[in-house]
């Protein structure tokens, strides 16, 4: 079990710039966080952080988050009341969530798991799940049980200069398991990626806190769907039984292949979950608000269909 020790001194910071973001400082001083599910699936860490000290904890990011992003203000991230799951980043930075839960006035139609910032240095692909997270605060029906994280790999996001693999050079979207992975991912990233570092899938399959909270995440939620977001590629792309959206907004369904250690491929191929990946046409260029807002209209009816 990997466990961490934050210390105040030393929370979430990996250089003096990311420091002098913060002006205020939690009180996690030997607190131990055990980047792990207990035996049951649910997450145990963060039973030992008080009301007060995990809403520190939420509010550290949420500047983070809105110092880096153009699309997303402090204030936006805060006033969404985020949680943090348990989880933490190879840079101990929280992974974010909010639940949507269902309402007693009806029976959901689902469960949905929605994903942005796998990759960190496609901004897009954070600032729209925050623009949906504020829809869905202001409508949301129970028509479905929302699972939501906005930015599964803050490490790569949130350093100087942000990539597309996390803090240890790992890319996220090709970590996740599937049988046989080192003469699939690994043989892959040697043979056709060119040995890409942007693309490695790392030592073995799930070597990485980010991939592991999605995996126990999809084990403990069990979604009927996933959405992930990514960009730039203005597509939609599907993984799973049955067929994907044909069309959402102005994308239009491309299928772009199923790589080996991806979620696609591990949800969607492996374990039969529909996997819809939404490829955003650019990744530091937010859609017009009318595009995010026919994006996330087409999403919900095909949901419903």
């Amino acid at each position: 079990m990997h466990k961490i020790l934050l210390y105040t001194s030393l929370l979430f910071f990996s250089n003096a710039s990311q420091a002098q973001m913060i002006n205020a400082t939690p009180n996690f001083v030997g607190v131990e966080i055990v980047n792990d599910y207990d035996t049951d699936g649910e997450s145990s860490a963060v039973d030992q952080l008080d009301g007060e000290a995990m809403r520190e904890l939420v509010d550290i990011e949420c500047r983070r988050i809105g110092g880096k992003l153009g699309s997303v203000t402090v204030e936006d991230c805060r006033e969404l009341n985020l949680q943090i799951t348990g989880s933490y980043s190879n840079n101990n930075a929280p992974i974010l969530f909010k639940e949507y839960p269902p309402l007693d006035s009806r029976t959901p139609l689902g469960k949905v798991l929605l994903l942005g910032g796998v990759h960190g240095d496609e901004y897009s692909s954070v600032s729209i799940i925050f623009k949906w997270l504020k829809t869905l605060d202001e409508f949301h029906s129970g028509l479905f049980h929302w699972h939501i994280s906005p930015l599964v790999n803050p490490d790569g996001l949130l350093r100087d200069g942000s990539t597309r693999t996390n803090a240890k050079g790992v890319d996220l979207n090709r970590n996740f398991p599937i049988p046989d992975w080192e003469n699939t991912a690994l043989h892959y990233w040697k043979n056709n990626a060119g040995r890409s570092e942007r693309k490695y899938p790392g030592p073995h399959a799930m070597s990485e806190p980010e991939t592991n909270w999605v995996v126990n995440e999809i084990n403990r939620f069990k979604p009927d769907v996933i959405i992930s977001v990514h960009a730039p590629h203005g597509v939609v792309d599907y993984d799973g039984p049955e067929d994907g959206p044909y069309k959402l907004g102005r994308l239009y369904l491309n299928l772009l292949g199923t790589y080996p250690g991806s979620l696609g491929n591990y949800a969607g191929i492996q374990r039969q979950i529909p996997v819809v990946t939404i490829e955003l046409p650019y990744a530091g260029i937010m859609p017009t608000p009318q595009e995010i807002a026919d994006i996330w209209r087409d999403l919900v009816r095909w949901l419903i269909d």
